[in-house]
């Protein structure tokens, strides 16, 4: 019965034409190890990044981290530092597991754009079309902390796809808002942010969700939020796939993304990296009870596809996920988008991040603009990215062709890595 079913699964990636991503014209390399003074990279400065990078370690700042820099599809530099797990003793590898939660946002959001290239909605269509309970939403006014009730008005406009993809539809987040009214109404009605291991699917969560307040108007500001869980639910009643299946059949396996999953598989799970938390000058595990389910994503009922961040990747998986971007959507032979799909996604969507840094929300990553290389060490115009709450990080370049990724599994660290990572790859450009 078993085989028949696995058959009979093959034989609809095969017949349906919504279950497989078409070949392209364009077939550029999977990535591969090259020289760095081959790709336009010195040498001996990257000598100077990886010192940075040891001294972090040494210096305790972190336990351990995973690096990588790839320029023009070429791995110029990967490497593994530090312990996976500081309390028993095991060493970080370059194949280490790490929980990547928000940067789950990025591949969701791409899964949306996948569908809407096929015409099933146009990004300012109301998200209530496909999930009714979103239909006339409301706008907290007032709030009791007595009893935790309150009272709303109407919204003046439906919330969007658009607004979602961009945080801008007034929804809230739970646990890390930054109002608490709506972390205790959030709390209240049991939503589940990112990781459960009790039972939890993404139906139920996206309806709750759907009856509580906003904290404003749609499209009136950027707020983040679990606008993308609520586009993962999207998918799921737009494609009829489990977010899990549409990823994995839609996404990852054309990429050969084999290592990224929402719930790990037994194989895979021993190389998942620990959460550390600095305590009294070390590194520990943080005891449960911290808001989050520890034992994630190894165990429990493994029934929640968190489109915001349920997911745990490593550094090469990411890395062919940018890889295709900055190939303007194909990769090796495989087209996920069309570039032009890509340029929208790129496109300043009215909602600014940082003024200071010149940078706004595209469709699905942080961008920067015209103005963020003049500050120096964030890189070219039009150089996207985000990261996770376990200090994962990331960017993108598509002028200079640069991919730099730097893992951690931290909660609570107070340090900058990642910016000297980042502003030390710039310094290694010798072309």
């Amino acid at each position: 019965m078993k085989n028949f079913l696995l058959f009979t699964l093959g034989l609809l990636l095969i017949i349906h034409p919504g279950w497989a991503q078409t070949s392209s014209q364009k077939k550029s390399p999977p990535l591969s190890n090259a020289a760095p003074q081959s790709v336009g990279i010195s040498p001996e400065r990257l000598k100077k990044l990886e010192a940075m990078l040891e001294e972090s370690i040494q210096n305790e700042e972190i336990p351990g981290l995973v690096a990588l820099v790839v320029r023009n599809g070429k791995i110029v530099y990967h490497a593994a530092k530090g312990k996976a797990d500081v309390e028993e003793g095991n060493n970080m590898s370059k194949e280490a597991i790490f929980r990547i939660a928000s940067q789950t946002k990025a591949i969701t959001s791409t899964a949306v754009m996948m569908l809407w290239e096929e015409g099933k909605f146009k990004l300012d269509d109301p998200i209530s079309n496909w999930i009714p309970e979103f239909k006339n939403p409301q706008v907290l006014q007032n709030f009791s902390y007595v009893d935790t009730s309150y009272t709303t008005v109407p919204a003046n406009k439906p919330i969007t796809i658009r607004h979602l993809l961009t945080h801008s539809a007034g929804i809230g987040y739970g646990g890390i808002d930054g109002d608490e009214r709506m972390r205790l109404i959030y709390q209240k009605a049991g939503i589940v942010e990112a990781f459960d291991t009790k039972g939890m699917n993404n139906e139920q969560n996206i309806r709750r969700l759907a009856e509580l307040p906003l904290h404003q108007n749609p499209g009136e500001g950027f707020i983040y939020s679990m606008s993308i869980d609520v586009l993962g639910h999207l998918v799921e009643v737009v494609s009829g796939l489990s977010l899990d299946v549409f990823f994995r059949e839609r996404i990852f396996k054309p990429l050969g993304m084999a290592d990224t999953w929402f719930y790990l598989p037994d194989p895979l799970a021993p190389r998942l990296v620990s959460v550390h938390v600095p305590n009294d000058g070390k590194w520990v595990k943080p005891p449960k009870g911290q808001g989050w389910d520890t034992s994630f994503p190894v165990s429990g009922a493994k029934s929640h596809f968190s489109g915001g961040g349920g997911l745990s990747s490593t550094a090469m998986d990411y890395a062919r996920f940018l890889q295709m971007y900055l190939n303007g959507g194909e990769y090796n032979g495989v087209r996920i988008l069309s570039r032009k799909t890509i340029e929208t996604m790129m496109g300043y969507q009215m909602v600014d991040l940082d003024p200071s840094e010149g940078k706004y929300h595209g469709l699905a990553f942080s961008v920067s603009s015209d103005k963020t290389p003049t500050i120096g060490g964030l890189g070219s115009s039009g150089t996207f990215g985000w990261g996770g709450a376990f200090n994962t990080q990331y960017f993108a370049d598509p002028q200079e062709k640069i991919i730099g990724i730097l893992l951690k599994q931290t909660l609570g660290a107070d340090e900058d890595s990642f910016s000297r990572f980042m502003q030390m790859i710039y310094a290694s450009i010798d072309d």
